[in-house]
């Protein structure tokens, strides 16, 4: 089968044997597959949490059809059409855990279904489940113009959030997101924005901060979040280390969480899934939570697909089909 796969000289498209599911997975058809930000590193051979290096499948979603079932597999059939997250999902199969699953609603076709699986699972944990947003709170999502960024602002309004804000250094970008539930945008590269959130928030900040972003706004997040309220680092796109601002931490007694997928147990992932199917999945086959496509390409084409990601002008999800 095809396969995009970093080598020795680089990540490209090779021939491998198709993998054959074991236990708990599933052998699935890929038709379609997203990317991440997390392929453009792993695409230099860099690692992501166990998965990298040299022969390493790419890819981290993707929609398709069950084609085969482990032993142990449950839940699904043959002939299913779903959608999921794991390794190596650039290839025209893919193994995925059963408990890793969401069923494509019969409203979405694979190009579509295959946006929303890292989106979902990643931000309803990081806004609801470790974030706490309770209807009528405030949020403000940093990084907000990016998959799981715009997905997040839409899971804050189902919830009933009072006020969502968006953060983009881009303005094309950052004029779109109350297109995605913000009720303020704003420029995290501007010295005045934490005046702006206090000030939509008289003067207190907001409950919930969900920063994709970490790094040189680290001390300015603290300075925008009320007394008592939540910072969930989810991602670090403006750096890993930082100068972090203890006494304003504690003054402001900030519960300040770090979260990922890289170290959670299958098990805590099939939990992450199941509460997605259970708290939003309605809105999901509503079509009232969904991500824009910026742009398809097909899989020979993939490489045009990683230089548009890393050109960073997109809105949207980049997605490649098979």
């Amino acid at each position: 089968m095809k396969a995009y796969i970093y080598g020795a000289d680089g990540a490209a498209i090779a021939d491998i044997a198709k993998p054959a599911p074991k236990g708990t997975q599933v052998l699935v058809k890929v038709h379609a597959c997203s990317l991440n930000r997390a392929d453009l590193g792993m695409a230099k051979g860099h690692a992501h949490g166990s998965a990298g290096g040299v022969g390493t499948v790419l890819g981290m979603e993707w929609a398709g059809e069950v084609a085969a079932l482990g032993p142990d597999a449950m839940g699904v059939k043959v002939g299913d059409r779903i959608m999921g997250s794991g390794a190596a999902a650039f290839a025209e199969y893919t193994l995925a855990d059963h408990g890793r699953l969401f069923r494509t609603p019969s409203n979405m076709n694979f190009e579509e279904a295959a946006t929303l699986p890292v989106a979902l699972a990643t931000m309803h944990n990081a806004v609801v489940t470790v974030g706490g947003l309770q209807a009528g709170q405030s949020v403000l999502i940093q990084g907000a113009s990016s998959g799981v960024g715009l997905m997040a602002m839409q899971i804050a309004k189902l919830k009933g959030a009072s006020l969502v804000v968006g953060s983009s250094t881009d303005a094309t970008r950052r004029a779109r997101l109350k297109e995605f539930g913000a009720d303020l945008a704003i420029d995290s590269a501007d010295p005045g924005w934490v005046d702006e959130v206090l000030k939509a928030t008289n003067g207190e900040g907001v409950d919930l901060i969900v920063d994709q972003v970490s790094g040189k706004v680290a001390n300015q997040n603290l300075a925008a979040t009320r007394i008592k309220g939540r910072i969930v680092n989810v991602g670090r796109l403006g750096g890993t280390h930082a100068d972090f601002n203890f006494d304003l931490h504690a003054a402001r007694r900030i519960n300040y969480i770090g979260v990922t997928f890289r170290t959670r147990t299958i098990e805590e992932i099939r939990e992450i899934f199941d509460a997605v199917k259970k708290d939003i999945w309605a809105a999901v086959e509503s079509r009232k939570l969904q991500l824009p496509i910026d742009k398809v390409f097909k899989f020979d084409d993939i490489g045009a697909a990683f230089a548009h990601m890393h050109a960073n002008k997109h809105l949207g999800k980049i997605v490649v089909t098979l």
